[in-house]
């Protein structure tokens, strides 16, 4: 007992020499090195003592935000926007990023109240799942499994402050690799123009310069026999003009949907194609459409002839369901799907897209118009989700709408069957006594897999969907 208290005395007289000699130092600042360490031996025991040194250490807890699984087979997404920055305050439910799979645009939204310490990936870059996205310093340790940390949503459910520029501007921003965020618009309200995007790229690639003039000298000739005359001066030859551009090539890599048309294309080749053509004569079809148009308006709808041609397809598939069908990749079984989704070729500005109108045969004309209105809103947008973009049994591609009469359409597997539309020309035709009318004509052209679908069979489905559109009202007797 007498030793324990020998210990306790001489350390209390210790920590107060040490003190006492600080303070006579004044206070200083101990940027590097541990802390002083006094070692005391007795008979007893052996004690240690450490000073104290004081820093700044966060009083949260930092979180990986992981990104999961995003569901359809999706190993990796682009990262295309961030809507944080280091050192910004977020809450529950705040939208942290967007990223872009092969299928959909996905918006990732904080599950947790704190502060981004740090972002993993730069725009543009492909992260995969079960990564870290960005670091989350909170208030409180979280309740439950970590490793859920991210609420996924479509990207159209949240409205963020993004450029304005039209879906022209945007796509011919996406052609040449320029972010719209990158570049300062000049119209109404900092709305990006036509000239701005060309504008930008002059400055990054190099643009025209003004034109080189190169002078041709006129030689002048003389001979003993005339007199010198006085030297006039000769016009020459107008001068060159050459172009100079200065640039240089650069190489982006693929995106998310050009990656999926890579895998889809190579996956088709595959599939061994026959085409088939043929002409529709849409007269009839026109007057009607003529008809509707103002009351289909008016129920905020505006009405064209897609819907008349995927009503009509679905109406053939019913009599033809082979068409409607999918076979496995050893083409060892063939499904015959229940239910008519017809997918309508989309030119957007993230690319060529294809998703679906589902259940084609339980809905009218109109229904399909309304649906077409969505889905159109949506491309153009570049916020279809992935429910949208899958499921298709069926396809048609409407080229015509761009130009062109005939097409050679891929099919998209593992459907087995598509269609390609031209254009509609007024072209004139032989009528009853050998009179000429005009016509509306368009031309489609269809693949078929030809391992599962005979020509006779495509020739016959070809003539039923024609005869629906040449004759509209023969759709009554079979609409539901």
């Amino acid at each position: 007992m007498a030793a324990m208290t020998s210990v306790r005395s001489s350390l209390t007289t210790l920590r107060r020499l040490v003190v006492s000699h600080r303070l006579q130092q004044g206070p200083r600042l101990q940027a590097l090195g541990p802390a002083p360490v006094v070692h005391i031996s007795t008979p007893l025991t052996s004690i240690h003592w450490r000073g104290f040194r004081s820093s700044h250490v966060a009083s949260g807890h930092v979180l990986p935000f992981k990104l999961s699984d995003i569901g359809e087979g999706i190993l990796e997404v682009t990262v295309k926007e961030w809507y944080v920055k280091e050192g910004d305050r977020v809450s529950q439910f705040d939208s942290i990023c967007e990223v872009q799979s092969d299928k959909a645009s996905v918006t990732i939204a904080s599950r947790y109240d704190g502060v981004i310490r740090k972002l993993y990936y730069d725009v543009d870059a492909v992260a995969h799942v079960g990564s870290t996205l960005v670091d989350i310093e909170t208030d409180k340790a979280p309740e439950g499994d970590p490793e859920e940390d991210v609420v996924e949503t479509p990207a159209m459910s949240y409205n963020h402050e993004k450029p304005q520029a039209t879906p022209a501007v945007r796509r011919l921003a996406m052609e040449n690799n320029i972010k719209l965020s990158e570049v300062v618009g000049t119209g109404k309200d900092g709305r990006i123009l036509k000239e701005d995007i060309i504008s930008f790229l002059a400055k990054q690639t190099g643009a025209i310069l003004p034109y080189e003039v190169q002078n041709i000298p006129t030689p002048v000739i003389s001979t003993p026999d005339t007199p010198p005359k006085e030297e006039t001066p000769v016009t020459g030859p107008p001068a060159i003009l050459r172009h100079i551009f200065s640039g240089e090539d650069r190489t982006a890599p693929l995106n998310g949907f050009q990656k999926a048309m890579v895998k889809t294309m190579s996956a088709a080749l595959k599939t061994p194609h026959f085409g088939y053509c043929d002409e529709v004569d849409l007269t009839q079809l026109v007057r009607l459409r003529s008809e509707l148009k103002d009351l289909a308006e008016s129920r905020g709808v505006k009405l064209s002839y897609m819907p008349f041609f995927i009503k009509a397809a679905s109406l053939g598939l019913l009599q033809f369901p082979v068409l409607n069908a999918s076979v496995d990749e050893s083409c060892q079984n063939i499904t015959f799907k229940a239910s008519h989704n017809i997918g309508l070729a989309m030119d957007t500005p993230q690319g060529l897209l294809v998703p679906n109108v589902k259940s084609v045969q339980a809905l009218s004309v109109f229904d399909i118009a309304v649906e077409l209105k969505r889905l159109q809103a949506l491309g153009s947008a570049g916020q279809l989700g992935t429910a949208d973009l899958t499921g298709g049994t069926f396809t048609l591609s409407n080229i015509g709408s761009i130009g062109g009469t005939y097409a050679k359409p891929v099919i998209l597997p593992p459907e087995v069957a598509i269609g390609a539309l031209g254009k509609i020309q007024v072209l004139p035709r032989f009528i009853s006594r050998d009179e000429i009318a005009k016509a509306y004509i368009m031309n489609v052209s269809w693949s078929a897999d030809h391992r599962v679908i005979d020509g006779a069979t495509m020739s016959r489905f070809s003539n039923l969907w024609r005869s629906f559109l040449e004759n509209p009202a023969a759709m009554v007797l079979d609409l539901k």
